[in-house]
């Protein structure tokens, strides 16, 4: 073993250690350092295209108007930072390291896009939260996320359903009429095509009303699955983000 893959095997030893002695969102330290950026900051640009590029993919389209407000940190800190560019890349489906999220607001204003800044003054539960509105006239999508370090998010609202999703994985997003027998139905579709979930949890805005249950899997999924997902019983809406 030479001396960096001893020091790797070694720091995610301490890492690991370290995190059964208190919960951390990191499984290693290459997670802190995070991927290839284009800006300053993994929490302001890298982590801000993640949340822009999973509204997008939820979304499905390019939209027409985009409203970003920042709050906390991101409030504080956001021009000088890139924060704006990074999220409007996002939007635009622009991957982290792609050159064109420095002009990415130009490159949305160039394609017709309406695009709208806030700055909010409430406090967040984390200082890195942007909530991102993007909208055309077939709908709209209203999303909450925050930048957690290394590149890494999770959005922790989605069209006023509370949920945690880390957009680091494949995930199926089922928006569904909260019935009994509903959750176990989409369970057994993905157990007969052997999709593996990896996380799991149902939010809903009251008893027997819409709920929606965030499925993240280790593998991206067939629109086969998606499909058959769709015609079972009170079965309104089915989503993926695709790795």
């Amino acid at each position: 073993m030479n001396e960096s893959s001893s020091l790797k095997e070694e720091t995610n030893q301490y890492v690991s250690g370290y995190e059964r002695g208190r919960p951390m969102k990191f499984r290693s330290v290459f997670d802190i350092i995070g991927p290839v950026m284009i800006g300053p900051s993994s929490s302001h640009t890298a982590g801000a295209a993640r949340i822009g590029r999973v509204a997008r993919s939820l979304f499905g389209r390019e939209p027409k108007r985009i409203v970003v407000s920042f709050y906390g940190s991101f409030k504080d800190t956001y021009k000088g930072h890139g924060t704006d560019v990074a999220i409007i890349g996002g939007v635009l489906d622009f991957d982290t390291f792609d050159e064109r999220i420095k002009t990415a607001i130009d490159i949305a204003k160039g394609k017709g896009i309406e695009i709208e800044f806030k700055e909010e003054d409430a406090v967040p539960a984390h200082p890195n939260t942007a909530k991102v509105e993007i909208s055309d006239a077939n709908g709209k999508l209203e999303l909450i996320g925050i930048s957690i370090g290394g590149g890494k998010i999770e959005i922790t609202e989605l069209n006023g359903f509370e949920l945690r999703l880390s957009g680091n994985h494949p995930a199926i997003l089922v928006v569904h009429n909260d019935r009994y027998g509903t959750i176990a139905a989409v369970a057994n579709v993905l157990a007969k095509f052997a999709i593996n979930i990896g996380h799991m949890e149902v939010a809903r805005k009251d008893v027997g009303l819409e709920a929606l249950m965030t499925i993240e899997v280790d593998q991206n999924i067939d629109p086969a699955v998606l499909s058959e997902l769709e015609t079972l019983p009170n079965i309104i809406q089915v989503t993926q983000i695709a790795e």
